[in-house]
């Protein structure tokens, strides 16, 4: 891969994994209800479990939704239920009496196992493999899930970082509800682009 490629590569990926998506919110959720200790888990699910889901996509699962368009709408429908049902237990993280955050983070198989549901992660694995590994051969691919890992160290970390620094003005309980639901709304908002794609 040439250093331009590579350059080009790396801000793709930077940009895609670092702006808000399922996968950000709810690390930034979980930063601001469990800490930055009790997400790790979570951040490094993603951290691999992205990057795992991009070599199997640069493997062939492209093909599958060449051949099966059907394939892909499930996926999306099964998709926009699970995320309604993680927006759902972030807007009800907050324990009623505020004296605890009920519930436990993500851990690291649940949020491997989120990218194969996230709409905003197969956006990417698609996009990144059909613009820098269009021939997908192994090494191409093999070059776009590194970048990923490398750039998921940067994302993942900000993101929870940020949650973790704004647990300081969500220790009352008010507070701490209301940036909940605000986490849930704007999860479900990600859903907007799969369900009313632009024209």
């Amino acid at each position: 891969m040439t250093p331009d490629l590579f350059t080009a590569l790396f801000t793709f990926a930077l940009v895609t994994a670092g702006t808000p998506g399922p996968n950000n919110l709810m690390l930034m959720a979980s930063g601001a209800n469990f800490g930055f200790r009790r997400t790790l888990p979570h951040m490094l699910g993603i951290g691999l479990g992205f990057p795992t889901m991009i070599l199997l996509v640069g493997a062939g699962i492209m093909h599958v939704f060449d051949l099966f368009p059907v394939s892909y709408t499930v996926l999306k429908v099964f998709s926009v239920i699970y995320l309604v049902y993680l927006a759902w237990k972030i807007a009800n993280a907050a324990a009623p009496d505020g004296a605890q955050v009920a519930g436990k983070p993500l851990t690291f198989v649940q949020s491997a196992a989120f990218q194969w549901v996230n709409p905003k992660a197969w956006s990417m694995a698609l996009s990144a493999i059909t613009l820098y590994a269009a021939s997908r051969d192994l090494a191409a691919v093999i070059w776009v899930a590194g970048v990923y890992v490398l750039v998921s160290c940067i994302s993942t970390t900000s993101w929870t970082v940020l949650g973790q620094q704004m647990r300081r003005l969500l220790t009352h309980p008010a507070r701490l509800r209301a940036f909940n639901m605000l986490m849930a709304v704007l999860l479900m908002a990600t859903l907007i682009p799969v369900l009313w794609p632009a024209s």
